[in-house]
């Protein structure tokens, strides 16, 4: 039995062809002296029984003359807020009945608008597993990378590649790939999530499917190309000259990004120096691995220092100039939306 709809829209009368000419002329009427006509209003409200909207009322919304991201910066506390409040959590809910225990690091700009994520188009979330506890297994549309924050004998498996967990390594779980985490150690593992589901929300094809069992059959890995070991990511860095040094993840030599929507590199700044001062159009999720230092976001007066510690995650939403002050020697992991901009030929760079 097929679906019908039957159109229902207020009728409004014809304009005369004098009154469409002058009106559509403009001659010296203020946009002002428009909305201010008591016809003009009456017209509006004919809009929404026809399913229509005036596009010139909110066209700087729609398009915008610069990007304006609903995000705002912002930093969060390891030691004096997540992780109290995540070691907590894994007290009071169960494994198996959280599926992923996860708390979910969102955005005041963004919650303000009623949406979740911590920039416009990423999540990010610490994830905490208790001792001899399984995440069960499934896959999903959206990709996941992790960061290992801390813990000993933790591991993700995927696709049957048993991966164990070392503080500051990053594991990947492309999209659609079977995955579980579980911890062998006697204390808790915790990590950082990143993923891109605020874009699977416009595009709405993104589910999850759970397997049949708590743990997909694996066997450990000594070598993946799921993993990146913080060893080797620090010896890069440390291999460069200068006070200042960038590494790209890339799952093969000739640079490629982790996934099509996300990207990720780690960052050294000695003490006592910054980075580069940097404008573009890509949003930045930033973990300090290690370091102490600070982060200036904007300028003028709408600047905005955000302070920072050792495992403390910040963000910097698109088209920010930003720059990283190390008071002590400091090394950041981070992820980004890098990926999408650059297929949807919107990355613009300002030095």
């Amino acid at each position: 039995m097929s679906a019908t709809t039957t159109a229902t829209v207020t009728s409004i009368a014809a304009p005369s062809t004098s009154t469409f000419e002058s009106y559509a002329e403009g001659g010296n009427l203020s946009y002002e002296d428009v909305v201010q006509r008591g016809e003009y209003q009456q017209f509006l409200t004919t809009l929404p029984s026809a399913n229509v909207r005036a596009l010139w009322t909110f066209l700087s919304d729609a398009s915008p003359p610069v990007p304006n991201p609903r995000a705002v910066p912002f930093a969060w506390d390891y030691a004096g807020s997540l992780r109290p409040r995540m070691i907590e959590a894994g007290r009071l809910i169960p494994a198996e009945l959280a599926e992923r225990r996860v708390l979910l690091l969102n955005n005041p700009g963004i919650e303000a608008t009623g949406g979740f994520g911590i920039l416009d188009t990423l999540f990010s979330g610490i994830q905490l597993v208790n001792p001899g506890e399984t995440a069960p297994a499934h896959r999903h549309t959206a990709f996941a990378l992790r960061f290992i924050i801390e813990g000993t004998r933790g591991f993700t498996a995927v696709e049957g590649q048993k991966i164990y967990m070392h503080e500051g390594d990053v594991i990947l779980t492309p999209n659609w790939k079977w995955h579980d985490h579980g911890n062998e150690g006697e204390g808790p593992i915790i990590w950082l999530d990143g993923l891109d589901l605020p874009i699977w929300q416009k595009v709405p094809v993104n589910f999850t499917e759970e397997y049949a069992h708590a743990r997909y059959p694996a066997e450990e890995a000594v070598v993946s190309d799921y993993v990146f070991k913080w060893g080797d990511v620090q010896a890069a860095l440390d291999m460069q000259t200068g006070t200042y040094a960038a590494y790209r993840y890339s799952k093969h030599d000739d640079g490629s990004e982790l996934s099509a929507v996300v990207g990720a590199d780690a960052y050294r700044i000695d003490a006592g120096t910054s980075s580069p001062s940097r404008l573009e159009t890509t949003a930045f999720v930033f973990h300090v691995y290690k370091g102490k230092g600070y982060t200036l976001v904007g300028s003028g007066d709408k600047q905005t220092k955000l302070v920072w510690n050792d495992k403390d995650v910040f963000c910097v939403p698109a088209y920010s100039r930003f720059a990283h002050v190390a008071t002590e020697k400091t090394y950041l992991f981070s992820f980004c939306d890098r990926p999408l901009l650059q297929k949807l030929d919107a990355l613009r760079v300002i030095e």
